[in-house]
Formats: structure tokens, sequence, C-alpha cells
């Protein structure tokens, strides 16, 4: 019985046992303290899953030590990678996709395979192969795309004239002419145009038309006998009777300059050598003539240079008008006489006027009406368009109304009465008597002219510009400042309209400008500048008519210099350009 409890087995072996699995999760009993005086030695237990206890925590590493050799090595390997790059760029270049420029021939060859050739959009095919060449002078695509576009220009004419589009055929001709750099072909084609031009008319007829206007002495125009003649060698260069005629007309004009020549006129003989150098470029007496132009020239400049330098001190010295050959007006006069397109002549016959209505306005403001019209009278005959005249009348005008209720009001003073003496009344201070109408009116008036004013209608139409408009609410209302401001601010507003028109290119209406510039102010000191400004635009120009072969637009360019600026430096030079063989 006893044996049943008892741990070792039935043969006397103790046998392992598990234990009571129930207290497994039960409290450890305190372990009694040793009484053996050994020391104590405590062993922690392993620790249970969870966050670990800060004395149980690893200490932190210490950091690594600083390289500081680093940042120069990048710097250096940067530099390093800079200057090998700036070394091989060229080569580099090469690399980067051209996208730009393929963009710009691409464009340029589908304008072409779709017959655009030439415009002024920047689409064509001849606009679009010049931009690339911008962009790469020395390509080769470029400028065989130029030449391709230049064939077909002499294709498109070919037909063209086969159709009996002359014009159309002659500009295509040009530009074939421009962009092949000329050649038989082009040459040839000019021949067959020509000769399509004088097939609507025989050339015997133009033959004889030309002599009897050669015989009647009239050389210019489209019926003189210079352009008849050289219509028939044209169709016909071996034409000799034509050729013969044209000789002929080139000793007429030799004529008349040696005339003008002989008689001092420097302005008529120059107009007659050029066009006889335009015509006859390689004329025998040229030259000669040339030389007798520029002494007559000299003397001729020499007058006029003094007639003006002795106006001016006239000027200054307040010897405005009167008898006598050596007031300002006189010898102004006298300048003009010489050389009616002189600016500084007319520039100072504008400074008689300004002076002449100076004092006009003064004699209005005293009281003396009956002097004052008389200045202005003389004024008007020399500037009538002047804008300060046509205020200074305005004020002159209301003056005369406002005077004439104040003398029939002494009119109904009882006779015999004494009559006290009183100063003028200033008639800015008198009460205007205008109705609501009036009013009205002159304040739209005055409106459309700065509206006209904005257009650029400053002279022009008449009725609706703004000088006209202004001066038609002055008529109503003469002490109207609006208008009177409005009216003598014009020629600010030219110049502004003059500076816009130049800078765009539109150098006809910077022209018109200029012109309505000298009407409304001629006096002004700008116009010498404005004037040398635009003649400084018509030469450049000229110069660019004659790189592309259009001599009749550079010879009409050069004649608005003559008129401008007849001393300009450059005229000489391109007007030689321009009679010389082409």
């Amino acid at each position: 019985m006893s044996g049943r409890n008892d741990p070792r087995g039935p043969q006397g072996r103790t046998e392992p046992t598990l234990g009571n699995l129930d207290d497994l999760d039960r409290p450890a009993a305190p372990v009694s303290a040793p009484t053996d005086d050994l020391p104590r030695v405590t062993i922690d237990p392993s620790p249970r899953r969870g966050a670990p206890t800060p004395a149980s925590r690893a200490p932190s590493p210490e950091p690594p030590p600083r390289r500081g050799w680093l940042v120069p090595l990048a710097l250096l390997l940067l530099v390093g990678l800079i200057t090998v790059l700036w070394l091989n760029q060229d080569s580099l270049r090469g690399l980067v996709p051209r996208t730009s420029f393929n963009d710009v021939l691409s464009r340029a060859t589908a304008a072409l395979d779709a017959g655009h050739l030439d415009g002024s959009d920047g689409t064509s095919a001849r606009e679009l192969f010049q931009a690339a060449r911008a962009l790469e002078p020395d390509n080769d695509r470029a400028l065989a795309g130029l030449r391709n576009v230049g064939q077909a220009e002499l294709a498109q004419a070919q037909k063209q004239l086969a159709a009996g589009q002359l014009d159309e055929a002659a500009r295509s001709a040009s530009a074939a002419r421009e962009l092949l750099g000329g050649g038989d072909e082009v040459d040839q084609l000019d021949r067959r145009i020509a000769q399509a031009r004088t097939n609507g008319v025989h050339a015997d007829d133009l033959v004889d038309r030309a002599r009897q206007a050669l015989a009647a002495g009239r050389l210019d125009g489209d019926d003189g006998a210079a352009a008849l003649f050289a219509k028939v060698l044209a169709g016909d260069p071996g034409n000799a009777v034509a050729a013969h005629g044209l000789d002929q007309v080139g000793g007429a004009y030799a004529d008349q300059a040696r005339k003008a020549l002989d008689a001092g006129d420097a302005v008529n003989a120059a107009g007659a050598i050029d066009k006889l150098a335009s015509l006859l470029p390689r004329y025998g007496d040229l030259p000669s003539l040339r030389a007798q132009q520029a002494q007559v020239q000299r003397a001729h400049d020499d007058a006029v240079n003094q007639a003006v330098s002795q106006g001016m001190d006239a000027l200054r010295a307040g010897h405005i008008t009167g008898s006598g050959d050596d007031t300002a007006l006189a010898l102004f006069q006298k300048a003009l006489a010489l050389d009616p397109q002189n600016p500084d002549a007319r520039a100072g016959l504008g400074k008689v006027v300004q002076a002449l209505t100076v004092q006009a306005n003064a004699l209005i403001d005293s009281g003396g009406t009956d002097q004052a019209r008389a200045l202005l009278d003389q004024a008007d005959a020399l500037a009538p368009k002047s804008a300060d005249l046509a205020a200074a009348r305005a004020r002159l005008r209301q003056d005369d109304k406002q005077a004439a209720p104040a003398s029939a009001s002494t009119a109904g003073t009882v006779a015999g009465a004494p009559e006290a003496a009183t100063p003028k009344q200033d008639a800015s201070l008198l009460p205007a008597m205008l109705s609501p109408e009036q009013r009205a009116r002159v304040d739209a008036l005055v409106s459309q002219a700065r509206d006209a004013a904005q257009r650029g209608d400053i002279m022009l139409p008449p009725g609706a510009s703004a000088y006209d408009l202004y001066r038609g609410a002055l008529a109503i209302d003469g002490n109207n400042t609006a208008a009177r401001d409005g009216l003598q601010n014009l020629p600010a507003v030219v110049v502004r309209l003059f500076n816009q028109a130049l800078d765009d290119g539109r150098l006809a209406t910077a022209g018109d400008m200029l012109g309505n510039l000298s009407d409304l102010a001629p006096g002004d000191p700008n116009q010498d500048q404005l004037r040398n400004r635009l003649a400084t635009a018509w030469l450049d120009r000229a110069e660019q008519q004659l790189d592309t072969g259009d001599r009749p637009g550079a010879a009409q360019s050069l004649d608005r210099v003559r008129k401008l600026a007849p001393q300009h430096p450059r005229l000489p030079e391109l007007t030689a350009r321009l009679n010389s063989e082409p």
C-alpha cells in the first residue's frame, strides 16, 4: 500500500514527474536568506516581451568622425566637369536637337510644295527659308531651298506670261532674279515680257508718237518722248530708230541743264542732269555737266545761306516787316526765290508769321484792333493755316462782336451829356451772349475736333478736319478756351502722329504730318530735326529698293529726299548708284 505513492518505480528508481501544472503561473515563494555567510548573488529573470526598461537600453553609438575633405573634392570634380564641357562645347552643341531650325525648314518645304512662294505674312516659302538661313547662315538645306524657290518663281513667271498676266509675270521674274542672282533664263524672260507689252501697240506707232512728243518738247511723263522710246527698246533692244531717238532726248536734257547752269539756276539744272543720268548713264557730256553743276551749286548755296543768315539777324533785331530789302521778311523771301524748298528759309518765314501774330495779340489786348487786323492780314498772306493765326483772328472777331453792343449803348446816350473816358474793357471779362443751342453746338464741335485729331484728320477732309472744326467752334465763341487750346495744341498732336508713322514705316503718312506741321506752325524749331529723320528713312528705303532691284521705287524715294533734305550727305552716293548700269 505504501509503495503506491513512492516516486521510485517498481524497480526501485526515481521517475521524473511534471508536478502540478495548475501552479505554473503562481508567483514563486520568497527564498529565505541563506545562512551560510557567503556573498549574495542575484540573477535577474529574463525580460518578457514588451518595451525595454531604461536600464536595459543599449547606449547610443557615438557619431562618426566628420570627413572635411569631401567638400573640396566635390568642388574640384565640378570645376573639372565644367572645363571638359567648355573645351568640347562645339562637339556637344552638335548633339543638341535643332528643334527651331528643323521646324522652320519643315514649314518652308511645305509652303514650297503648296506653291506659296512669296508673301509678307511670314508664311511663304521664301520668308521661311530666309528665316532658316538666319538661324544657320551656312546651312546647305536652307540655301538649296531658296534656290528652289527661285526656280519655282521662274516657272511661275513663264506660266503667267503664257496666260497674258504680264504684271504678275514681271513680279515673279523680279523675285526669281533676286533669288537666283540673275542668269540667262531670267534675262530671256524679261525680254519676252517686254516684247509682250509692246505687242498691243505696233513698234512703228510707238516710234511715231515718240517723235511727235520730242518735236513738241514733251520729254517727261508716260506719253513723253523718253518713256515711249524706252518702251520700244524694252521690247526690241536692237531698234536703231528708237535708240537714236533716245539719244536725242538725252541731248534735249543736256541742253536744258546747260541753259540752267548758265543762268545760275542750280535747282532746274540738277533736275535735268538727274533725268539725263537716269536715262543715259553713259552719256558723253555727263561728267562735264556734273563738274559745272558742282560749281553752280556751291555759289547757289552760298547765296541762299547768306540770305537766311541775314534774315535771322534782322529778325533778332526786330526788323520784321516794312519797306526795304533788309527786313527779315524780305531776306527770307529772297532765299526762297533762289531755293523754293529750302527748309531754313521756310522756317525763317514761319518765325516772321509767329512774330506778327504775337504783336497782333498784344494789340488786341490793348485795344488796337485795327493795327492788329493789319498785322494778321500780313501773316495770313504768308501762312494762312497757322494755328496761332487762326486763334488770334477768332479773338479779333469776338472782340468786334462784343464791341458792337457797347457802341450801340454809347450812341444811345443823351446828346451833350458829359462822357467819361474809360479804358477798353478786356473782352474776356465781358459776358458771353450765347444761347444754350450755341453753347451745345460749340461743345459738339470741340468734341468732334478732338476725335478728328486722334484719327489723324488734321487738315483734311475739308469741314471735318480738326483744324476746321476748332475754327468752327471759335467762329461761334471766339473766347472758348477748349477750342482755342485745342487749335493751338494741334502742332503737338501732329508731332506725335509723325513719330508714330515713322516708327511704323508709314513714311508717306509721316510726310503728310510734316506738311501739316509746316502749315500749322511754320516757325516750329523741331521741323528741321523731323525733316532730317524722314529723309534718312526714305534713304534707307531707297537703299533697300536698290538691293532688291526695284529701281523705279528707289528713284521715287530719292525724289522725296531731294524735296526734304537736298543737301543730305547720303543723297549723292545713292543717286550715283541708281544712275549706274544695272
